[in-house]
């Protein structure tokens, strides 16, 4: 199905880590790693509206998804065989073929086939339930998939959802998950940072000719990442998890998930069903079901809010390889907003952590800030999600673990949460596939803890304390941001930051430059203090108890 998509060569590059030099240079890395904060997003919040040639729309009423829309599977327990065979090969004719739409909608479901449960001791493979469809349980039920010895089921309630989502993705992310450019909308190649007081800082002067950000619909990204699992033996059920019920600690029992099954319906409530599983894998966003199961408690989190806008053909001309990052405690007070280029539309949104109450406001700010080339324009989606700020405290309980948003893999700064689920997802399976011996044992808590959540938090961790610390350098006041955009426009900032976020690898650079950046950030900075207006003071004294 995929052989006649092309993937373009990306040379490797292998670079000299240094988080002094990040540290050096604060805030480049969130510069451009800003793509990625809706990339996070999810939710299903739908409007429709025309934006005044001479005024900007008022805010749509934001609708966020309760804990009721997190995704989920289970298996039954009478005995008998599923639609597998012994080798965990998919029966494709136990399936259900469902239309198309897009030739990267998953379109396989389980429809009418009977799911049992099995007894291990009569020689069958161990289940594997992934919790959830998008990059981080596609990329993990991929790696599943590979071993036969394995019976691996991916659960996911809206097989063709349009996911509210920046969609950004970075170069490397490409090469790494075998994507085609054909998953890739546009090449980002060209970025606009706007300061508080509307400076323009034009970022992108230091990329070569092949490379880019890449600007994705989540519809067809994780689409076409889910369709690849299947292919490769992956069992999807269209499902919504409801409850999970979890074995007791250092037993060996199943797992049982509880689910109303969508496979066979056209349209209504679902069909109340249940499975069972060994293994679980918590793939399913920032309101996950399985976290809750597993008591894997609470993090922060900010509320991000996009609208998607239709633009004359002109306009769309204008945002075809450029996008644009607005800062200023007018659009959001410890955050920015954006422009992204889409399809055939932009992206228009904005997000905040310690005063989520005004997020209409702000959103009202951003389209009156980018109101010369929004001007009647047609809003045609409105989409908000709660972004996590922070791993949860507890990432594996048992035989579950939590991947992506569930896990709280979204950076602060940036919000980047694309290629980290995918990554995650792809870390915690190939840890228990090797735990689990082709399918001979079981794995236990410490193990996982040990592999997946050592070997992420070691690759890992220092991007999301430096990140921590240039939001709150750079975020936290008008005359911060004003130094932040001017520090951006050094091209060695540039150079480092794109390959920084390119590739995923902090990238070394010239000490003395460092320093003389360090020293140019502090004159910038002492400079916009003193004249810089100072932050607007709002307070939600009932919103902050909220916060952990």
């Amino acid at each position: 199905m995929y052989t006649n998509l092309e993937t373009a060569a990306i040379p490797a590059r292998n670079a000299r880590r240094t988080y002094a030099t990040v540290l050096a240079v604060f805030g480049c890395v969130c510069a451009l790693a800003l793509f990625g904060m809706s990339g996070s997003m999810s939710g299903n919040a739908v409007g429709v509206g025309i934006l005044p040639k001479s005024t900007s729309a008022t805010s749509n009423t934001m609708r966020i998804p309760n804990d009721a829309t997190s995704l989920g599977a289970r298996r039954t327990s009478n005995g008998q065989q599923s639609g597998l065979h012994n080798n965990g090969v998919l029966m494709q004719q136990g399936l259900t073929r469902m239309p198309k739409g897009t030739k990267y909608h998953c379109n396989w479901v389980a429809g009418n086939r009977a799911l049992h449960g099995h007894a291990k001791a009569d020689g069958s493979n161990y289940r594997i339930g992934v919790i959830g469809g998008g990059p981080s349980g596609s990329a993990a039920a991929e790696v599943f998939a590979k071993d036969k010895n394995l019976d691996t089921f991916i659960f996911e309630r809206k097989m063709d959802n349009i996911k509210p989502c920046g969609g950004a993705i970075p170069l490397c992310m490409v090469d790494e998950f075998d994507l085609p450019e054909s998953v890739v909308d546009r090449k980002v190649r060209k970025m606009k940072m706007i300061s508080p007081s509307n400076r323009v800082v034009d970022v992108g002067r230091t990329l070569k000719a092949n490379e880019y950000i890449g600007m994705t619909r989540r519809e067809v990204l994780d689409g076409y990442m889910r369709n690849r699992s299947v292919e490769l033996g992956a069992t999807p059920i269209n499902g919504l998890v409801t409850k999970i019920d979890v074995p007791p600690t250092g037993s060996s029992q199943p797992y049982v998930v509880h689910y109303q099954d969508y496979g066979d319906k056209t349209g209504g409530a679902g069909t109340a069903k249940t499975m069972e599983f060994d293994v679980l894998i918590g793939a399913d966003g920032a309101n996950s079901r399985v976290a809750k199961a597993i008591d894997a408690g609470e993090y922060n989190y900010a509320i991000a809010f996009q609208e998607r806008i239709a633009i004359d053909e002109e306009k769309m001309e204008y945002y075809k390889d450029l996008a644009e990052m607005y800062v200023g405690d007018d659009v959001s007070p410890d955050f920015y907003a954006w422009v992204f280029p889409k399809y055939d539309h932009v992206g228009v949104g904005t997000g905040t952590v310690v005063n989520r109450p005004d997020i209409p406001k702000y959103q009202k700010a951003i389209r009156e800030r980018a109101k010369e080339r929004l001007e009647g324009g047609k809003i045609i989606k409105v989409e908000a999600h709660p972004i996590p700020e922070h791993p949860r405290p507890r990432r594996v309980q048992g035989r579950a673990a939590l991947v992506g948003d569930a896990a709280g893999y979204v950076t602060k700064c940036s919000g980047e949460g694309i290629y980290f689920a995918a990554k995650s997802g792809r870390m915690a399976a190939e840890s228990i596939v090797k735990l689990m011996q082709d399918g001979t044992r079981l794995p236990t808590q410490q193990e996982i803890e040990d592999t997946y959540i050592a070997d992420y938090d070691k690759k890992y961790q220092a991007t999301y304390v430096v990140l921590d610390l240039l939001q709150k350098v750079f975020y936290s006041s008008n005359a911060a941001r004003e130094a932040f955009v001017e520090m951006c426009d050094s091209d060695y900032v540039q150079k480092v930051t794109f390959d920084s976020y390119l590739y995923k690898t902090v990238q070394g650079g010239n000490p003395i430059d460092d320093v003389k950046l360090l020293f140019n950030t502090l004159g910038s900075i002492f400079r916009a203090q003193a004249t810089t207006p100072k932050d607007r003071a709002f307070s939600n004294p009932v919103e902050s108890l909220k916060r952990l």
